[in-house]
């Protein structure tokens, strides 16, 4: 069974492979590569990854072909929008909230590499109803 304890844990370890390809690698390098690493270290851990998936758009009925794709969607569950920007700004965030909605996943994560420490300045968490509806697991 799925829970918001389950999830967080996941979100704890996903964000544990971050710091270390950031450590390893350090800031400066193109979103892309950091995105290649991290999946392969989160592969080579176990977890199920999916990079560069097509967020799909429908609206009343209109399927439109946007070209959204997201960063990595990891176990089916947590999307991880990676950036490499000097300051994280609300469209990120929305970019994220947005790919959240239109996939209906309980939980996204904002990784920006292009800071010092990513604990404590380049990691931002957000849920969606989805996540407040499952059980603790506490």
């Amino acid at each position: 069974m799925i829970t918001q304890k389950y999830i967080n844990e996941l979100t704890y370890k996903i964000t544990g492979f971050a710091i270390e390809v950031h450590k390893e690698l350090g800031p400066g390098l193109l979103e892309s590569i950091y995105e290649k690493c991290l999946a392969h270290l989160l592969k080579q851990n176990g977890f199920e990854v999916s990079q560069q998936q097509i967020v799909p758009i429908n609206f009343r009925g209109l399927k439109l072909n946007a070209d959204l794709k997201l960063d990595l969607l990891v176990n089916n569950l947590i999307i991880v929008e990676l950036k490499t920007v000097e300051t994280i700004l609300p469209i990120h965030e929305a970019q994220l909230l947005t790919y959240l909605k239109l996939l209906d996943k309980p939980k996204g994560l904002l990784v920006n590499f292009y800071c010092t420490n990513i604990w404590r300045e380049g990691q931002k968490t957000f849920v969606t109803e989805k996540f407040r509806e499952l059980p603790k697991g506490y």
